[in-house]
């Protein structure tokens, strides 16, 4: 959730994993890839207590007693370096076997992937969320194999709501209204938006979809300068960023971690999180009230837009003699317990419909299956567009200029388009 919704920037040093983590016993087979396995996978910790090592090395352990005479060999990068590293390694000739990161349809217009029906059963393949499967196909077969997920909602400080009497908002007038209470209270951030280069391009596209806009049109192409997103950056500049109602940070210079940070300190009265935010708060003693996110007021009656949810991405890169052992492991990964585990590792949700009936944090806690509700629901990126990657770098650079004091929003979001159409035709 790449340039994350989710995903650690820890430096290397700090965690020393960049090494092979190698489990199984016995010779390598030459790493023929008849025998041993190849993963390179982002690395979703924050320090060595909390990183991905662990669940790794548990359930490589369980694969190769499961798949005698079989090894994997796992490297972990920060999220920071996963995709240039893997790209680079692409390159050189010397891509893995299997990949987790934040993208992977430039690989697939290459031709460089297995599709999922060539890796797994039909029933594995099929119990994909719908929205995620989408997302991870291209010209409808499916290349990128959603992992784990998360999707957006609105959270608000319930004390702080409370104090200021404000009401939880429905529509962008009420968000504003509630905004207004909530300075008048003297909280530092009445609306948290952060548009800084982090991760801009979320934030971005949470107010597109709730105004029925978004990235992507309904034939594939970009979309972001269109009249629904320029409207979107009209009312934000001048309803929340020009009365002062997003706190004393220019939004194009507040970044994500910087906005949870203080939410988590109680300085915030309204952002847009995911869950393991939530859980982050919960555990400091916030009350922490979860809602879709408001709708334009000009929206038509009773349309109700998506959330944004997020995904990232396994792929199976072909070598020679490598995909029996690759779809075995995949289908792996796959499974209910596997999967369940890793989500819940990191609060964050499964990308199949089995394992989302069978997840315990949702099953427990109200607001988890509101996340999982959003999710089933939601819009993605484009990430399907073998461009995005270098897309969604110009728009996390220069989106937050759209609501700076002096532009012109619809001048920023065509400078933005343009440069979107000069990537795409590259690829």
């Amino acid at each position: 959730m790449r340039p994350r919704f989710f995903g650690a920037t820890a430096s290397v040093a700090a965690l020393g994993l960049l090494g092979s983590l190698v489990t199984g016993c016995g010779s390598s087979g030459g790493g023929d890839g008849k025998t041993t396995l190849r993963l390179v996978a982002a690395e979703y910790g924050t320090s060595p207590s909390t990183s991905s090592k662990a669940y790794w090395d548990k359930l490589t352990t369980a694969f190769t007693a499961a798949h005698p005479g079989k090894k994997v060999e796992v490297t972990l990068y920060p999220w920071a370096d996963v995709d240039r590293e893997v790209t680079r390694m692409v390159k050189e000739g010397n891509a893995p076997d299997v990949a987790l990161m934040g993208a992977y349809s430039d690989f697939a217009a290459q031709g460089r992937l297995y599709a999922a029906s060539e890796l797994l059963p039909i029933r594995t393949e099929a119990n994909f969320l719908p929205p995620l499967a989408e997302a991870g196909s291209v010209n409808h077969t499916l290349y990128g194999l959603p992992f784990v997920a998360s999707s957006r909602l609105l959270f608000y400080n319930e004390e702080l709501f409370d104090k200021a009497g404000a009401k939880p908002p429905k529509t962008w007038s009420d968000l504003e209204e509630a905004a207004r209470a909530l300075k008048s209270e003297g909280v530092r951030f009445p609306y948290a938006l952060p548009l800084g280069p982090e991760e801009a391009h979320a934030e971005a596209l949470i107010w597109e979809l709730s105004n029925g806009g978004g990235y992507a049109d309904d034939g594939g192409g970009y979309s972001i300068a269109s009249e629904e997103n320029t409207q979107t950056f009209r009312w934000i500049k001048d309803k929340l960023v020009a009365p002062g109602l997003t706190g004393p940070v220019p939004p194009a210079e507040l970044n994500r971690q910087d906005a949870f940070a203080a939410f988590l300190r109680g300085e915030v009265g309204m952002l847009n999180g995911y869950p393991s935010l939530l859980h982050e708060a919960r555990a400091k003693g916030i009350k922490v009230g979860t809602l879709n996110m408001p709708v334009s007021d000009t929206l038509g009656e009773g349309r109700v837009p998506p959330s944004v949810g997020v995904a990232d991405w396994m792929m199976a890169f072909k070598h020679e003699d490598n995909r029996e052992l690759a779809g075995d492991f995949l289908e792996f990964v796959y499974e209910d317990k596997n999967l369940n585990e890793f989500a819940g590792r990191y609060h964050l949700l499964p990308s199949t419909v089995s394992a989302t009936q069978t997840n315990k944090d949702a099953a427990a806690d109200p607001s988890g299956e509101q996340f999982l509700t959003a999710l089933r629901g939601a819009r993605l990126y484009p990430v399907n567009e073998p461009s995005w990657l270098q897309v969604s770098n110009i728009i996390k650079r220069n989106i937050g200029k759209a609501v700076a004091p002096s532009a012109d929003p619809k001048a920023v979001l065509e400078d933005i388009a343009q440069q979107a159409r000069e990537a795409a035709k590259q690829k």
